[in-house]
């Protein structure tokens, strides 16, 4: 029988096959989930419930899928305590709008805070389950397999390419959706991402400020290193631009991601050794300075002059991490100090007894107390035993340092938000109307118009791209005895001032390099007119 003649008859089979299937499937539940569902690490149920997103752990172990069985779930590494205390600053301001008499009066807060490890992949498996549900369960055909969004606004995520995945997996349902230390410029495209905002500055404004600096010391030709992500390229895209404008010109310009391989990292190290320039502008996620800082000391490459973005310019750890001075002198741009009364003393009092059962939380207490609990998997003979009962402010070290507390405040600030916008919706007064229904398109577009006051007397406010006011700190890193970094302010930078006057600089009072007192490296010959990329 010919080929032709065959297919009319397997035509039919298969045809027989797919009915049957389906006639099948139709006794059946037809809303079931597919995959597994998303755990949250940390939840406390309540009357109106909030989503939480922050990388508890900064990397995962990169894999090879065969596609011939179900992929297993992302293994996160590395426990990154910034995000646990971004994830303490939500909820100090869950519980304190929850004890409010004059916030949300009558009705509680609750909330579902998941870890995205810093991957794009988890946290859109994230944000799907905060838009869907996240239950396993099934569904009789005759039941509508849509349901209301398990959370009303979420808060994160803390690097700008995972917040662009969420926001353009959940844009369609209207959930806001409110980052704190998120900066690319991109995301204030509200065609593209409609339902984002954050409490940080886009880095429209950051970019600028920082050729601005560059072109105030006089500096014209200069190194450039990015992280590989839609932070650095679009951050450095817009430095790149406005430098040239200024005169200044780049030798090379290199990016990386802090998973690549060393072979990579190595290429980078050799192109900043046969550099002539000795200035470099490092638009970096603190997560991937650290990773390149260890490969620099390793060859002992110091006495270069650093300029930093706000990711890494004022964070602790990373000064801790420098243990080879190679930052020494750096200057950069930060957000405005700040301060919230309570939130520190909330942050430092660490009760394991009370979240024992949580391994994220018993990870981060054993790593701040140097100890093991008697249960816990790694732990040995040698190693002393946590009590449980251990005290954060008897201890001196990274985790008890407050110098992220601008970036505490901004997870503050957009809770509150939420807040105030369900505050109006609910008609609150001494009490609030329950029985409103609530939705996310409603939240969003108050949420977009609100204008409130912190305790502390700050105005929060979004224009019209979902963007805060564009004020910076300019910070410099002056090394002390003991191997301390102070980050000393040196100077401020505002966008809504005119051009003329937007940058003002203390320069008597700068550390540099190498603990000069006179600005280096300002009359080093441009030997071209063109800047030389290097794409890594």
């Amino acid at each position: 029988m010919s080929s032709t003649q065959r297919w009319p008859e397997q035509g039919w089979a298969l045809l027989h096959l797919l009915l049957m299937a389906s006639f099948s499937q139709a006794e059946e539940p037809v809303c079931t989930q597919r995959g597994d569902p998303e755990i949250p690490q940390i939840f406390k149920d309540g009357d109106i419930m909030l989503g939480g997103i922050f990388s508890f752990h900064s990397s995962w172990k990169n894999r090879r899928d065969s596609y011939m069985d179900k992929p297993l779930p992302l293994q996160c590494t590395s426990l990154n305590f910034r995000g646990i205390q971004f994830a303490q600053a939500m909820l100090f301001a869950v519980e304190e709008i929850n004890n409010s008499t004059d916030l949300l009066p009558g009705i509680s807060l609750g909330y579902r805070i998941y870890d995205s490890c810093g991957s794009i992949a988890k946290s859109v498996r994230v944000a799907l389950a905060f838009a869907n549900g996240n239950e396993v369960v099934s569904q009789p055909s005759e039941v509508p397999c849509t349901r209301p969004a398990q959370v009303q606004a979420i808060m994160g995520e803390s690097s700008s390419s995972p917040c662009m995945a969420m926001a353009t997996a959940i844009g369609p349902f209207h959930i806001p959706m409110i980052s704190h230390f998120a900066t690319c410029a991109c995301l204030s495209d509200k065609s593209k991402y409609p339902s984002f905002l954050r409490t940080i500055p886009s880095d429209y404004y950051q970019s600028r400020a920082l050729a601005q600096l560059v072109k105030h010391f006089g500096w014209t030709w200069v190194g450039a290193m990015r992280t590989n992500d839609d932070y650095g390229n679009n951050g450095m895209a817009t430095f790149t631009e406005t430098a040239q404008q200024l005169g200044i010109f780049l030798e090379y310009s290199v990016s990386f991601f802090r998973t690549d391989p060393p072979d990579k990292i190595q290429k980078i190290i050799d192109i900043i050794k046969a550099s002539t320039s000795k200035v470099i502008i490092a638009f970096l996620s603190h997560k991937d300075l650290d990773v390149i800082l260890l490969r620099l000391s390793h060859h002992n490459l110091t006495g270069y002059q650093w300029i930093g973005s706000e990711s890494w310019i004022f964070d602790s750890q990373t000064a801790t991490v420098d243990k080879h001075h190679i930052l020494d002198g750096a200057i950069g741009l930060s957000i405005p100090e700040a301060h919230v009364s309570g939130m520190r003393e909330f942050m430092l009092d660490v009760r394991p007894l009370n979240v024992s059962s949580n391994e994220m939380f018993t990870a981060y207490y054993e790593t701040v107390f140097s100890c093991k609990f008697k249960q816990s998997k790694s732990s040995s003979r040698n190693q002393k035993e946590c009590t449980g009962r251990e005290d954060l402010t008897e201890v001196q070290n990274s985790f008890t340092d407050m110098s992220l507390m601008p970036i505490f405040n901004n997870v503050y600030k957009g809770v509150y938000a939420a807040a105030h916008a369900l505050h109006f919706i609910l008609s609150c007064n001494k009490t609030c109307n329950a029985k409103v229904q609530l939705d996310p398109f409603t939240i969003l577009k108050h949420i977009r118009t609100i204008q409130f006051k912190t305790k502390e007397g700050e105005e929060v406010y979004f224009n019209e791209n979902g963007d805060p006011a564009a004020k910076y700190e300019i910070i410099n890193w002056k090394p002390r005895e003991n191997d301390i970094v102070e980050f000393v302010t040196v100077g401020f930078y505002d966008a809504s001032l005119p051009a003329n006057k937007q940058l003002l600089l203390q320069n008597e009072s700068i550390t540099w390099t190498q603990n000069s007192q006179q600005v280096k490296y300002r009359k080093i010959t441009v030997v071209a007119n063109y800047s030389l990329f290097v794409s890594l």
